[in-house]
């Protein structure tokens, strides 16, 4: 059996990391409910923007109203804007997230396109400088302090390179928060636009929405579609946000409980080792006296 001062001390250094995790935990949660309410209150709004452009790239004769609704003739590269987080500590997570980016770009590659990277989290870019992939652009340390800001300046980054066809395709991969204990790896295509398809496999000329455009589709759709562009980023660094600060909350209660089940077992080693050195020092004595006696 150990000694008692090892099953002591190690007893004194799990409760010190049961007191690093439930603070881990606390300060996760007061994280989330900001972001919590970040995401829920844009997602209707960046999703309702997605099925409206959706729609109207499959009425007829739009995909020329604007560059951006074009597609090129041949798509030789494809951009991944892969968000993650730059801290471990939240469990699969990161590991969700760039396995599902690494799928896409071996999907890309399998279909003789060129991928390239662009990340935003220190978790996804040491993974992509890791891999055979290129790393365009990489951004850390914005998580934490996000805004619009972030978005709009990939995003403008994003419709340069497509509208000098440096890009051809442009895929977003982050992570949907669908509940604390839920967040779901998801891949959303925003360049080129596809047309919506009904249940029945319909095309977007049967959908019965229709726009009207003042002064003209042409004029309206170049002010929109980079505010669309941004509006997706925006969207899915928020998204990815707060799925990392519930991810993190998860863990690190998991941990907290674990230490607790830790605690208890070393304390019970710990009895038991200290009750089998009082019955050796008994049995000394015991002997000893017996041997007195005789």
């Amino acid at each position: 059996m150990p000694s008692l001062k090892n099953v002591k001390t190690k007893i004194a250094g799990v409760k010190k990391t049961k007191q690093i995790t439930k603070a881990m935990n606390m300060v996760a949660s007061a994280k989330l409910r900001g972001a919590q309410l970040k995401i829920e209150h844009f997602r209707p709004y960046a999703e309702k923007f997605y099925e409206m452009l959706q729609q109207l790239v499959g009425k007829e004769g739009m995909g020329s109203a604007h560059p951006l609704l074009a597609e090129h003739a041949t798509r030789k590269r494809c951009g991944i804007v892969l968000a993650t987080s730059d801290r471990g500590l939240c469990g699969s997570f990161n590991v969700n997230i760039i396995a599902a980016a690494l799928r896409v770009a071996a999907e890309k590659t399998s279909l003789g396109q060129d991928v390239v990277f662009y990340c935003v989290g220190k978790k996804g870019r040491d993974a992509v400088l890791k891999s055979d992939y290129a790393l365009a652009e990489g951004f850390s340390a914005l998580l934490g302090k996000l805004d619009f800001n972030l978005a709009h300046s990939l995003g403008t980054r994003l419709i340069s390179q497509f509208l000098n066809e440096d890009l051809d395709e442009i895929v977003v991969v982050y992570s949907e928060f669908v509940s604390l204990a839920r967040q779901v790896p998801k891949t959303l295509q925003i360049l080129p636009m596809e047309p919506a398809t009904g249940a029945a496999g319909k095309s977007a000329d049967d959908e019965p929405d229709e726009y009207i455009f003042e002064p003209d589709a042409v004029s309206i759709l170049a002010e929109v579609l980079p505010r669309f562009i941004n509006a997706q980023v925006y969207r899915a660094l928020l998204d990815t946000s707060a799925s990392e600060h519930a991810a993190r909350m998860t863990a690190m209660d998991n941990a907290t409980r674990n230490c607790d089940d830790m605690a208890a077992s070393l304390t019970l080693l710990f009895n038991k080792t200290r009750q089998a050195a009082i019955t050796r020092d008994l049995m000394d004595i015991v002997g000893g006296a017996e041997a007195l006696k005789g």
